[in-house]
């Protein structure tokens, strides 16, 4: 298999920004992946002391397909995070400072109108990931196993709907469940594959349009008995990967 995508959604639900490549380190996530999240006012979330919450408690396109319509863009260095809505002024906003925040919750509630419950917060709770499993991970996807399922259903998918963090290349459709449980080399890196990705309504939205014109779910259990589509990785050693980089099981006798 290689790496053929490599993405990080620095704001969960918002824009995927493609990288040519980046470092993981042990026990963590893409850098910068799902750092910040719009918390819906109802939320109970603790920044100051946060654990994993369902994504119903956040701004989130399985809930919020309209957020596919904004295109974002965060800059590490600065802290800035661009927001451009399809019409109207884009917003620029500093994440760094509580002012900044507040700015960037009251646009993203305006955009959302009725979806957004209370006041909403845009938050960060450093050395947390807004992410849809409980273990820092990153989600890999096996283009392999997409491609099958376009087959099945006669029409193209985006990989973006699935909103994974490196899409690979090579061997056969679903190979990457029999990495379950084994240790994988990536790039520099060595990875601990422990889960699938069970897909969500997320999916069903197109990440151009946000209109819902896919069941990916539903066509998952219909054609090959399972929702199921990618798989988890934990980083158990860091290092550099790369568009273009092996990811290679370490046991030889897997994926043939």
């Amino acid at each position: 298999m290689r790496v053929e995508h490599i993405y990080r959604y620095p704001v969960k639900g918002l824009t995927a920004e493609a990288l040519e490549e980046v470092v993981l380190t042990p026990g963590g996530c893409l850098p910068h992946d799902r750092r910040f999240a719009l918390a819906q006012g109802d939320s109970a979330l603790d920044p100051a002391a946060p654990g994993w919450m369902p994504k119903r408690n956040f701004g989130c396109l399985a809930f919020n397909a309209r957020l596919a319509l904004l295109h974002s863009a965060f800059d590490p260095k600065t802290g800035q995070l661009a927001i451009r809505p399809p019409e109207g002024p884009p917003l620029l906003g500093n994440t760094r400072s509580e002012a900044g925040r507040a700015e960037i919750a009251a646009f993203l509630a305006a955009f959302l109108g009725e979806e957004a419950r209370g006041t909403p917060r845009f938050v960060e709770a450093p050395g947390h990931n807004f992410t849809d499993v409980a273990r820092k991970c990153v989600s890999i996807i096996g283009l392999s196993s997409l491609h099958a399922l376009e087959a099945k259903v006669g029409t193209h998918l985006d990989p973006l709907r699935f909103r994974a963090n490196i899409y690979v290349s090579g061997s056969v459709p679903w190979a990457e469940f029999d990495l379950l449980g084994q240790e994988v080399l990536l790039g520099a890196a060595r990875l601990r594959v422990f889960k699938r990705i069970v897909r969500c309504p997320a999916t069903e939205v197109n990440p151009e349009t946000a209109e819902r014109d896919a069941e990916p779910p539903k066509w998952l259990r219909q054609h090959f008995g399972h929702a199921d589509l990618g798989v988890y990785a934990e980083v158990i050693e860091g290092g550099r990967i790369a568009v273009g980089d092996a990811l290679e099981p370490t046991q030889s006798d897997l994926l043939h």
